[in-house]
């Protein structure tokens, strides 16, 4: 028997949920029935592919920007489910230079902060109600990713928020979890994934043989924000195929 999940009702905020990870997650949430706002960096949804936005609204913000940040969560009137997806990360070893370590911690752990913060008073729930916050971090919120120190402390410092946020609002109706995924197909990986070799090696390490999909990142964040786990609070679930279990 198949069991529907219905955000029938429900306002979602996926920030970065303009592309990759995010944007398959807002699609699961909005097939769901829940009505989905969206942000991205670029400055309207036709810099991105419009179509795959279908049914979303977007929003341009930059999560660094503390007066962005709040300016937008004042635009907003109720919020049932906020999704952080944000994240970057620099490579070539340039994150072991302090200013390049300071910007990939102020996105993927400050900006991510200031969105739950900024939007508490409106995730707050009751007896007829409750708000859920899911973060995404990574592999790296458990193992090390070499030579990306900002990258690997920004997601592990995401592991042990999820904790903090899940104890300290919990009376107030708030329910905070995580998914941490591994290898998945997306436009940033792509380079990767469609390389038959690296695919293939790359595969071999993951229990299940395959790189995740966006979607099954998708279907474990809606169960974590549904009904469905409204008695689970401050866990990071990981979404790997099994790859750290290697």
């Amino acid at each position: 028997m198949t069991v529907e999940i219905s955000l029938q009702g429900k306002t979602a905020l996926v920030a970065g949920g303009s592309s990759g990870i995010g944007l398959g997650i807002a699609h699961k949430l909005l097939d769901a029935g829940a009505t989905v706002h969206i942000t991205g960096t670029r400055a309207t949804a036709a810099d991105y592919d419009e179509q795959a936005l279908d049914g979303l609204t977007f929003h341009s913000l930059d999560v660094a920007d503390s007066a962005a940040v709040d300016a937008f969560a004042a635009s907003f009137q109720a919020l049932d489910i906020l999704v952080s997806s944000v994240g970057i990360v620099a490579y070539g070893g340039t994150e072991y230079q302090i200013e390049t370590f300071r910007k990939v911690m102020d996105v993927n752990l400050n900006g991510v902060m200031h969105l739950c913060t900024s939007f508490r008073d409106l995730l707050q729930g009751n007896d007829e109600r409750e708000g859920t916050i899911v973060l995404v971090g990574s592999t790296s919120s458990f193992i090390a990713t070499p030579g990306q120190p900002a990258y690997s402390a920004s997601k592990g410092a995401l592991l042990t928020l999820t904790k903090s946020l899940a104890q300290a609002w919990a009376r107030k109706g708030i329910r905070v979890n995580g998914i941490a995924p591994g290898f998945v197909k997306t436009k940033l990986t792509q380079r990767s994934w469609q390389d038959e070799n690296v695919y293939k090696e790359s595969s071999a390490r993951i229990p299940l043989k395959r790189w995740g999909e966006p979607e099954e990142m998708g279907n474990a964040t809606l169960f974590l924000a549904s009904p469905m786990a409204s008695y689970v609070t401050g866990q990071m679930l990981l979404v790997d195929g099994g790859i750290t279990l290697m």
